[in-house]
């Protein structure tokens, strides 16, 4: 289906040029070309992608760079290019950098999308491949626009102005001069319904007051004032509501939730070097045995100086090179994440619990291979806490390790704690991003100490929590209880940890709620 929508393109007069989030900047602003440069001793540049006006296709459009993203925004504010970029995220947490999707007018998805119910509308042709004028929108009409975005919880301007365009095309396509309701509320689901991040409510209308007594000077036979009939947003709203999924406000915001977690809690941290990982713009620098020369930008940033430089030494025929053309390479590494599961294997709701965490681990571990993830298992009941699974990727491994977890006894928190937060600084000290993730129901009741005592098992997870979080570790508290503890929502501030309440979770809701939380 994805193909067949982009095979429209050919029709369009602008060239299609595809992009990918890779690229670097030279290739789409141009630069030098250092062949031409070298052979004809002065500088020759050669043409970008961005240099004229086409289609811009952006495959992977998820993994779209900050700096990439910058630029094609700027570029589309110009208003010479189109953008179709196309999202290939696996889950909510992946999506488009905001300030492109702001700038894009239409969203297709194309998953439940059959064949069957496509069809091909053959090239476009008349007042919209540049024949003729739009048809004219009445300001009334924008101004519905624009207040059927505010009560659908849309705070961009750029938002209506798609919603207006969308509005005179339509009016256009169907050889009208004006645009009607229908175009309108058409621009509405198009273009507003799957920006709205509240559920669209109609405003209470207010009663009018009694109008005034007419002066006895007026004369009665007088025309009333001519008013310009105002489009009412109701209509708008409908479209709106109608256009919305039952789900779509809640994947929004856990999409929200998953994109503001990510970078406390997401994928691995990622580290600057100059042996592995992505590569970056290469840097000026000096050789010193451990860095690498990116030969090509360093001859770059020689070949406009060879004309100046052969005529004051006098030397043709060579290549100067100055100290000031060094350029060394980049990359950007990222460091694999662990998912260390810290479970409360106490208590006679251990065997559900346990069950639960169990299927979460294998879930999470069957999507790990995709990432750089691992999965780490620590149970803690009776007076200890146990490492059941040390970080591996390894399924079968997993599988075989949790089949004989026990459970039951009392709930020494505190061990579990100092147990994951020793695991998670060895990860961290291997290059490996940690997360601690707390699955317990309850309060604990056996200290540090082994001995038996609520009020000092407290102190102790209180003070693990505090001594976590000062070591830098992210963390979550999962509440599987049947009410919000208000204990371990505390805990989890002291921890500056998420708080997520479960209860009764199964094991494919805990993933999915992990999975929200961390960023995936």
């Amino acid at each position: 289906m994805r193909d067949r929508l982009l095979a429209g393109l050919d029709s369009l007069s602008l060239p299609v040029v595809r992009l990918h989030p890779a690229m670097e900047r030279e290739a789409l602003d141009g630069g030098l070309d250092l062949t031409a440069t070298l052979s004809g001793g002065k500088m020759v540049r050669r043409e970008g992608l961005l240099a004229r006006p086409s289609v811009l296709v952006l495959s992977m459009a998820e993994r779209c760079p900050p700096g990439l993203a910058a630029r094609l925004a700027q570029v589309l504010d110009q208003g010479h290019h189109a953008l179709i970029a196309i999202d290939e995220g696996a889950d909510l947490s992946e999506g488009l950098a905001p300030a492109l999707a702001d700038r894009l007018a239409f969203f297709a998805d194309l998953e439940d999308v059959a064949w069957a119910d496509s069809f091909d509308t053959g090239p476009l042709s008349g007042p919209l491949s540049g024949s003729g004028s739009a048809a004219m929108l009445e300001p009334a009409s924008l101004e519905a626009l624009v207040r059927t975005a505010a009560m659908a919880g849309i705070d961009s301007l750029r938002a209506p102005r798609h919603a207006a365009a969308a509005a005179r095309a339509a009016a256009t396509l169907d050889g009208r001069d004006a645009v009607t309701e229908e175009d309108l509320r058409l621009a509405a689901d198009l273009t507003l319904a799957h920006r709205a991040t509240i559920a669209p409510q109609e405003e209470e209308a207010a009663e009018d007051p009694e109008p005034p007594p007419a002066p006895e000077d007026t004369p009665q036979d007088s025309p009333p004032p001519d008013k310009t009939q105002a489009l009412p947003e109701d209509i708008l709203l409908e479209a709106i509501r109608t256009a919305l999924p039952a789900d779509l406000l809640a994947r929004l915001a856990a999409g929200r939730a998953a994109r503001q977690a990510k970078g406390a809690t997401g994928t691995g941290a990622t580290k600057r070097g100059n042996r592995r990982g992505r590569p970056l713009p290469s840097r000026p620098g000096k050789l010193d045995g451990a860095a690498r020369l990116d030969l090509v930008a360093t001859l770059r940033a020689a070949a406009p100086w060879q004309t100046i430089r052969r005529a004051a030494t006098g030397r043709h025929g060579l290549l100067e090179l100055r100290p000031d053309d060094i350029r060394l390479k980049q990359a950007q590494e990222r460091s694999d994440r662990v998912l260390i599961f810290t479970v409360d294997a106490s208590g006679s709701s251990a065997l559900a619990r346990l069950a639960e965490a169990k299927g979460a681990v294998e879930l999470l571990l069957a999507q790990a291979y995709a990432r750089r993830d691992h999965v780490a298992l620590i149970a803690f009941r009776g007076n200890k806490a146990e490492l059941l699974l040390p970080p591996t990727r390894s399924l079968v491994q997993t599988k075989r390790r949790l089949a004989a977890l026990p459970g039951g006894g009392a709930t020494p928190m505190a061990l579990g704690l100092a147990a994951a937060m020793e695991l998670g600084l060895q990860a961290r000290a291997r290059g490996m991003t940690p997360t601690v993730a707390l699955l317990t129901d309850g309060r604990p009741n056996i200290g540090r100490n082994g001995q038996p005592g609520r009020a000092q098992a407290e102190a102790d997870a209180e003070a693990m929590a505090r001594l976590i979080r000062a070591q830098g570790l992210p963390a979550l508290v999962v509440d599987t209880g049947n009410r919000p503890a208000p204990w371990l929502q505390m805990l989890a501030r002291q921890m500056d940890a998420r708080f997520l309440a479960l209860p009764r979770a199964e094991a494919r809701r805990l993933s999915a709620a992990l999975s929200t939380a961390l960023g995936d």
